[in-house]
């Protein structure tokens, strides 16, 4: 038996007129899906007290995820180094992309989440769409998740060869502008904590200081990621145009 929520009927339209447009399958177990748009938000709480959300789901797509983009970016990009194949694995499976791609095929629409505190949930969509992907795989298994992936959705919604264009490592243009500069740029964790009481995934809030200056803080699950939101807010805002002429 699934640990997840009992199928109902109220909605189910919906969701299958989503796998159908989007994902081009009727899927099955209904149940295991409606759980992957279950955020941790909104948990369900079992008679054995169990929380059910879709937080397992978003680690376990994560993974699978991570696993079909590299296949992916390995056969697209044969002559390109582990280098370039890194960057733009997290370029794809970053926050910011994700929650993109979750807006464009609908996400918002089917997530189950505490609408009077919407603001704090930013990478909601994102999330859910690790969370889905871990409901296919689970399903279906890692080669009809990975077709689905590469023909139903990167290869329609993401632009990869825009993308491998596209600046993405802030941090080290940060970095690099310092030295140019001659200031002392550090990253500081300011904290670190468990949203929501939540205990199972922790946040981290870093700061970027420009000699000793605080400027730009963001939060994400992981120090490098929050890194990187912080150093891309700060770079922008000390390279801007109207920075440059005051």
């Amino acid at each position: 038996m699934w640990p997840f929520r009992k199928q109902e009927t109220e909605g189910t339209k919906e969701f299958y007129r989503f796998f159908r447009n989007i994902l081009g399958y009727r899927p099955r177990h209904i149940e295991i899906y409606q759980t992957a748009l279950i955020h941790r938000s909104m948990s369900h709480a079992t008679s054995s007290g169990h929380r059910i959300n879709n937080e397992r789901l978003e680690y376990l797509g994560d993974a699978v995820l991570s696993a079909i983009v590299a296949e992916y970016l390995y056969k697209r990009y044969p002559y390109q180094g582990e280098g370039f194949l890194t960057e733009m694995r997290s370029k794809i499976v970053g926050r910011a992309t994700l929650n993109k791609l979750g807006k464009k095929i609908g996400l918002p629409q089917l997530v189950e989440y505490n609408k009077t505190t919407q603001g704090v949930f930013k990478s909601r969509d994102g999330d859910a769409f690790e969370a889905l992907i871990g409901a296919i795989y689970l399903e279906k298994g890692y080669d009809f998740t990975k077709k689905v992936f590469i023909n139903r959705l990167i290869t329609r919604y993401i632009d990869v060869d825009e993308l491998a264009n596209t600046d993405w490592n802030f941090k080290s243009k940060l970095l690099d502008w310092g030295q140019k500069r001659r200031k002392k740029i550090n990253f500081v964790v300011t904290r670190s904590f468990y949203p929501d009481n939540d205990h199972s995934r922790k946040q981290y809030e870093v700061c970027v200081n420009i000699d000793g200056k605080p400027y730009e803080s963001s939060i994400d699950f992981s120090v490098k990621s929050a890194e990187q939101l912080a150093a891309e807010k700060t770079y922008k805002i000390i390279t801007s145009p109207k920075r440059q002429t005051a």
